[in-house]
């Protein structure tokens, strides 16, 4: 198990010790499509690392609809922040977007280790921090920019560098509600880029047109001018 736990970009940095304690208090999970993990409110016991497949967090309104907070590729763990917490319970609902495989570590015995390595302590409150400034960044693009700008930036992040495609590898409800517009006006805004030649969709892989008329669309000609990076890096939805 250790060696899958050091697809963890938090986990990879403990040392052999700690891997070896946070494994023999370490399950494995296996999730179907659809199947749920853990619901708004319940206990939280554990915090989880994605090894393949593809999660969503997602919260439930009163009314009964879903609104998705986050989705979680391989390699990225969540829930660990609750740790912190006294009797800490779920915030969000987590459910497999197809079938996945997990760890699922023991929050108690974790937060052990950490009252006992002020180092490890410090390592994940850096993680967190960055998620944190993610946060910040995700509100900011909410609030300061319209349906076609969110959509024109998140195809702009997702662009892998030097290439010209990418693939959307979740639906496009769960894609509309991670970019807060309606599933009728996220298609607009695709029939839209199509139609000003921008790009080019065929079935769920989209070819990047014109660059440039996207990053324009997508507000980012500011952030590109400080630093050299490439548009690949740019406004990933999780830090």
């Amino acid at each position: 198990m250790i060696d899958e736990l050091l697809q963890g970009s938090l986990l990879s940095r403990l040392d052999t010790a700690q891997l070896e304690r946070v494994s023999r208090h370490a399950r494995r999970v296996t999730l179907d499509a659809e199947q749920l993990l853990f619901s708004q409110g319940d206990p939280a016991r554990c915090f989880y690392l994605l090894l393949s497949g593809q999660m969503q967090l997602f919260r439930l309104s009163p009314e009964g609809a879903e609104k998705v907070i986050e989705i979680v590729s391989p390699g990225q763990t969540f829930a660990e922040a609750l740790m912190f917490l006294n009797a800490p319970r779920y915030p969000v609902c987590a459910s497999a977007l197809c079938p996945s495989r997990l760890i699922a570590m023991d929050v108690a015995d974790f937060s052990s280790m950490l009252r006992e390595s002020v180092e490890t302590c410090f390592l994940l409150l850096g993680v967190l921090s960055q998620r944190l400034r993610g946060l910040i960044a995700e509100i900011d693009d909410l609030t300061l920019h319209t349906a076609a700008s969110r959509v024109a930036r998140y195809l702009a992040a997702r662009l892998p560098p030097g290439q010209t495609s990418l693939e959307l590898d979740v639906r496009k409800g769960i894609l509309a509600s991670r970019l807060s517009v309606q599933p009728e006006t996220f298609s607009r805004v695709i029939r839209s880029l199509t139609g000003q030649g921008v790009i080019r969709m065929q079935g769920n892989q989209v070819e990047i047109l014109d660059l440039q008329a996207l990053i324009r669309i997508a507000e980012l000609e500011a952030r590109l001018e400080p630093e050299p990076f490439s548009i690949g890096s740019l406004g990933s939805l999780r830090p």
